[in-house]
């Protein structure tokens, strides 16, 4: 059975830094076609942020270019996302998710929480 686990969220300060790690289990995380990060705030639709495909490649939304980066473990079975500079407008529960053949799967979210 495959599941993800995130991790890593809490309450930080605007300006702020926070890594968020996705742990999955039931398979290797390489074996995943794509891993991503995703995102949604209350009363807003789940916006994707960054993804990476098995073989390294990373895109990103351009809300969080230059601020969040995506990376993967294989060691560790994890894909973390780095957070920095972080704005209230980042507050979100976030979610990871892996695309094995054709199934999507979720972890259950962390809440990210910026403010002072």
């Amino acid at each position: 059975q495959v599941q993800l686990v995130e991790s890593g969220g809490g309450l930080v300060q605007p300006g702020g830094s926070l890594r968020l790690s996705c742990a999955a289990s039931g398979r290797r995380i390489f074996a995943f076609y794509t891993m991503g990060w995703y995102r949604q705030a209350p009363g807003k639709q789940r916006e994707l942020l960054a993804v990476m495909t098995s073989g390294g490649s990373a895109n990103y939304a351009d809300s969080v270019k230059g601020r969040f980066t995506i990376s993967r473990d294989n060691a560790k079975n994890t894909v973390s996302l780095q957070m920095n500079s972080l704005k209230p407008e980042d507050t979100a529960v976030y979610y990871c998710k892996g695309v094995l053949g054709r199934l999507d799967y979720w972890g259950q979210g962390t809440q990210v929480t910026v403010s002072s």
